[in-house]
Parts: C-alpha cells; structure tokens; sequence
C-alpha cells in the first residue's frame, strides 16, 4: 500500500508548490510517486510542466502526474456498479443507463476522488502519493469518509433490526431475496448486512478508518505564511484534523521572518522554514524526512484502559469550542464543523463518562 501525503493550509500559502517540490524530493530518493490533484485550473499543470489528464502520465523519473477528474471517475464507477448488478440481480435495471449521462452531485466527488487514491494506493504501482486537494475542510472530510460511511452504516442497521418494521419484514427478506436475486441470503444476511455487497464494503470502510489512523499510511503537513490569517488557518486546519483522526506531521512555513514566534504557535509540531527560491532543487532540500516526522507527531487520539482515560489531541480549540456527549458505546465529539463518533475499545464497554477537561490542548475524557 502507497503512503498518501497531503497538505493543508489557506490559498495562497504555496501548497501546490511544496507539494510538488515533495514529490520530486521523494522521487529523487528512489520512491515511485504519483502527484494526484482534483484542482481545476492551469497552475499545476504549468508548475510541473505537462497538461494533466485522468490517466497517470510519467514527467520525470520515479514521478507520475494525474488530475482527478470527477465525471470520469463516475463514468468509471458506474460500469462497476452495473457489473455488480448484473452480478446479483436476476433482471439488472441499470444496463441501459450509461455514466455519461449522469451527473456529480454535490459531495459524490469526494468519494469519487477518495475511491481513486485507494485504487491507484493500492496498484502496487506506486511507493507515495501526494495528494494536491482544496487543503482545507473539505480534504479532511474527504479523508474522514470511511468514518462517517460506517457510522451511518452501523447505525441504520442497528435501528432497523431494532424498529417494528424491520422485525415485521425479517420474516419475508430470504424469499424476497430469492426472488430477485442470483443468490440465496439467509433473513440474518440481509438484515445484519452479512450479504456479499454489505460485507465486501465495510471491508473497505475498516480498511480505510484503519489507514487513516496509521501515519506510516497517511499523513498531512501544515502550509502556511507569516500572514496573520494564513496562521490563523493553519492552526484551525490543524486541530480539524486531529478531529478527522488525520495524523498532522508538522508546520512548512514559507516566506517567513520571524519563524521562531510563529513556531512556538505550533508546539509540539516540529516547523521547518522554507526559503524563498524558484529553485525546484533548493526547495526540495529544505524539506524534512516527511514520512519520519510524521511518525513522531503527536497522535489524534490516544486510549488509555489502564487510566480508563481517552486522549484526542485538539490543538487551535478552547473548551468553549468542544462539546462532548456519550452514547452506548460511543463518544461524539464536536470541535469546530466537524464530528466525530469514538467507538470505545471492549475494555472499556458499559463505562459512563465521569469527567472530562481540556488542558494543553488535549480533551481527557475519564471514564
């Protein structure tokens, strides 16, 4: 599986061209890199020097360069889809609608984007993947989709077995089911989604919580100026992130004059400035080891049983900005205009919360 690199800070900040320049760092060091980007628009394209196209295309050695396109990526998908209708279904519904006809709605190309840096994660093809995104919100919530995904997932099934409806129709799933099926699930496999297509896909949900909670699999790095409103950004994209559950590895500060002031804003995080040079090669260099700084960054949450204490690192928020509820088994916490939902370890199921404080930029919860 390829490491998926990204960076996060205000427009304008040069995420684009750190991006890049760590591409080429990692390519020249001998790993293959892809550099993906959904940006519309020339700057990347004329930053690395070659019209970007859905297809990878090769722009220097151990370097790819592909621009995610949405409405292809749903071209694409959608004839995955009818296979694996025809696959199940005894009389498939969709063979005669065809993905050019269709369009992205709002929010489906973050999935679509997300599903493609799996697939090409996944190719074997490739060591590392830069990912050159919006930077801001919405990457993280893109990244933050298996989460969300199963969430969701788990809690309709688990209100629809519970609900009168579905103890109703139970009974009358497995015959249902034959009738329009290429296979025979049992009621059970219908309704605790045990089925093929349910199964194979919160696979794909656990695989990717679980590779956006390791930093050997993905991690982000902070981009930002002296400006005050670039800091301000960075610190706010900082703490999203450790809510999204997205290791942040640290601070690249470009065009700055009093690092030393700035850097103290980020601490724990190591911050490394960028020197002001047109120089693909000078830029690259000034870089740190991406990959080993981002194993020492602090962890978005840390689980204590012994303690019975959580941890979640939430930088750039104060208490009046965290709000904590407990359900079953769960934790949801809010921070900013993200959610998260914290299933808690089997060592600590049937535990209320006791107490909870916010020091140092940390939510203790105790239970």
């Amino acid at each position: 599986m390829a490491f998926i690199l990204t960076f996060l800070g205000k427009g304008g900040t040069g995420r684009t061209t750190v991006g890049i320049a760590a591409a080429k760092r990692l390519a020249a060091e001998g790993s293959r890199v892809l550099w993906a980007t959904c940006e519309p628009g020339p700057t990347a394209s004329l930053l690395l020097g070659a019209t970007l196209t859905n297809n990878p295309q090769t722009i220097a050695a151990n370097l790819s360069a592909v621009r995610l396109h949405a409405p292809t990526l749903l071209e694409q998908s959608w004839e995955e889809v009818k296979k694996l209708e025809a696959q199940y279904l005894r009389s498939p519904v969709l063979k005669d609608v065809y993905g050019q006809e269709l369009c992205v709605l709002p929010g489906m190309d973050r999935a679509l984007v997300l599903n493609a840096l799996r697939e090409f994660g996944a190719s074997d093809d490739y060591d590392t993947i830069v990912f050159d995104g919006s930077g801001n919100a919405d990457t993280l919530r893109m990244l933050a989709l298996p989460e969300m995904l199963s969430w969701y997932a788990r809690r309709s099934r688990q209100l629809f077995a519970e609900s009168d409806i579905g103890k109703t129709i139970s009974p009358f799933l497995q015959p249902i089911g034959s009738a329009v099926l290429n296979v025979s699930w049992s009621a059970e496999d219908l309704v605790n989604q045990q089925a093929a297509p349910a199964r194979d896909a919160n696979q794909l949900l656990e695989e990717g919580k679980a590779a956006l909670a390791d930093p050997r699999r993905v991690a982000g790095f902070l981009v930002a100026t002296q400006e005050p409103g670039a800091i301000a950004s960075a610190r706010y994209l900082w703490g999203s992130a450790q809510q999204a559950g997205l290791t942040v590895g640290g601070l690249l500060l470009n065009r700055a004059v009093d690092a030393g002031a700035i850097a103290s804003q980020f601490a724990p995080l190591a911050t490394t400035t960028l020197p002001e040079s047109n120089d693909w090669q000078v830029l690259s260099d000034s870089l740190p080891n991406l990959r080993e700084q981002a194993l020492h960054a602090p962890r978005p949450v840390e689980i204590d049983v012994k303690q019975r204490q959580v941890r979640l690192f939430l930088p750039g928020f104060d208490k009046k900005q965290v709000k904590l509820t407990q359900y079953g088994l769960e934790l949801t916490i809010e921070a900013g205009d993200l959610r998260r939902n914290l299933m808690l370890p089997p060592q600590l199921s049937g535990q209320s919360v006791k107490g909870a404080k916010f020091q140092d930029g940390y939510l203790i919860v105790t239970l």
